[in-house]
């Protein structure tokens, strides 16, 4: 077993499970013994197996981490037999920043066969599986953590299995920091850096950065943020505020990372977050100079960049996010604070409307807006809960003339233009 593997072992009977199963999480603990509690709800719900597993993820490099937990989705789905059931399942040391481990909890009506081929991946990857047994009683479950013996997996450690209280944090939100969202030019440039041989794009990207000058924290001339989901009208209102005020228009993601934004689009989260993230720190750069001549009008900086990442990070429904005043939702502070941030807010019927009659391709995450409410509140929250600056809310339903009107008076107001 690997010398991180081992390192979670040491502390594995501290860690607390969460399976997502349905919408719904739930948790369980591990103990020495039983003494007396009920049957966690998870195994509840499993009540027609008599044993299930799960597969955890333990590299302690951490692109390589995200990069297996990726592609481990892909093997269950292609190599597993077709009665095998996954469901996402996190562990962690409750409250310790850093300690989330990812993985996917198992059920299969072909236990011979998925005991083979969860073998065959210990054996090839830096993952730790369990077997859960059912007693003789019936109420009572127990885990195995497999350990590797020659060429052959067996089971060693064994613990009973526990209900555990549903924590006041989603457990995501422990490695939400520079992992999901990015606070940090250094931290950020880090990650792709490492990415060099798996991915030759970095190289690309990087080469952008090499000679980024520090961002003027103060320009000479206002600069306005205008955040939304798509189709909310944010092109056709930075456009109509750049002719209006003699603006200068600027986007985010740049157009610079454009030849590499659907290589990037492809990989796991944290691999995808940093180049986004990147992304801004470039936008901040042109901002820095551009702002020095004429007032500079942004379409999307680091709300949208963080809002979609916590979202994702942060499963279920909006009170599973991290309470508002975290410093989940603090601004870099290394990363250019524009004068004004403005939030177009929509009807989600009359945005999916808009989105039919522009017909244009769509994001994964794009997909996820139209086909999961859960995510498009989980967004929509999550920008409103970013500080330092705020956004402005903005209805974007009356006709174009009359929501470009409505923000020229904030900008008349906020940065007196």
């Amino acid at each position: 077993m690997a010398r991180h593997c081992m390192s979670l072992v040491n502390r594995w009977s501290s860690r607390v499970f969460s399976v997502e199963l349905d919408g719904a999480f739930f948790y369980f603990a591990l103990q020495e013994k039983h003494r007396g509690e009920e049957m966690p709800r998870i195994f509840r719900k499993t009540h027609q197996y008599d044993r299930c597993y799960s597969l955890h993820v333990c590299s302690s490099d951490r692109i390589q981490r995200a990069k297996i937990y990726a592609e481990l989705r892909e093997k269950l789905l292609r190599d597993f037999p077709p009665g095998c059931h996954f469901s996402p399942i996190l562990s962690f040391l409750p409250n310790v920043k850093d300690s989330l481990i990812k993985g996917y909890f198992l059920t299969s009506e072909c236990s011979s066969l998925t005991e083979r081929l969860l073998s065959d991946l210990a054996q090839k990857e830096p993952v730790l599986v369990c077997s859960y047994l059912r007693g003789e009683s019936g109420g009572l479950w127990t885990q195995h953590l497999w350990s590797v013996s020659g060429s052959q997996m067996e089971m060693s450690q064994k613990y009973c299995v526990v209900p555990s209280e549903e924590p006041n944090y989603h457990p995501a939100t422990l490695n939400i920091i520079n992992s999901d969202v990015f606070y940090n030019f250094e931290k950020a440039y880090e990650v792709l850096q490492k990415c060099g041989d798996i991915i030759p794009e970095s190289v690309s990207v990087l080469e952008l950065l090499s000679n980024r000058p520090e961002a003027r924290s103060k320009p000479d001339f206002p600069v306005i943020v205008i955040e939304g989901l798509d189709a909310t009208g944010k092109t056709t209102l930075t456009e109509s505020l750049r002719e209006t005020l003699g603006a200068v228009l600027l986007r985010s993601p740049p157009q610079c990372l454009s030849p590499w934004r659907a290589r990037f689009d492809q990989e796991p989260p944290l691999i995808r977050r940093v180049f986004y993230a990147l992304g801004n720190y470039i936008t901040a750069e042109e901002i820095g100079q551009k702002a020095m001549q004429t007032p500079v009008i942004v379409d999307r900086f680091w709300h949208s960049t963080a809002a979609y990442a916590i979202a994702t990070a942060v499963s279920g429904p909006v009170c599973k996010l991290p309470a508002e005043g975290s410093e989940v939702y603090c601004w870099p502070e290394d990363l250019f604070q524009p004068s004004l941030v403005v939030l177009l807010t929509l009807d989600p019927e009359e945005r999916k409307r808009r989105l039919r009659i522009r017909g244009q391709g769509k994001t994964e995450e794009e997909q996820e807006l139209d086909q999961n409410q859960l995510f498009r509140l989980r967004v929509e929250e999550a920008y409103q809960r970013i500080s330092g600056p705020a956004c402005i809310t903005v209805d974007a339903s009356p006709p174009a003339d009359q929501v470009l009107q409505q923000v020229l008076l904030l900008i008349r107001g906020k940065c007196h233009l």
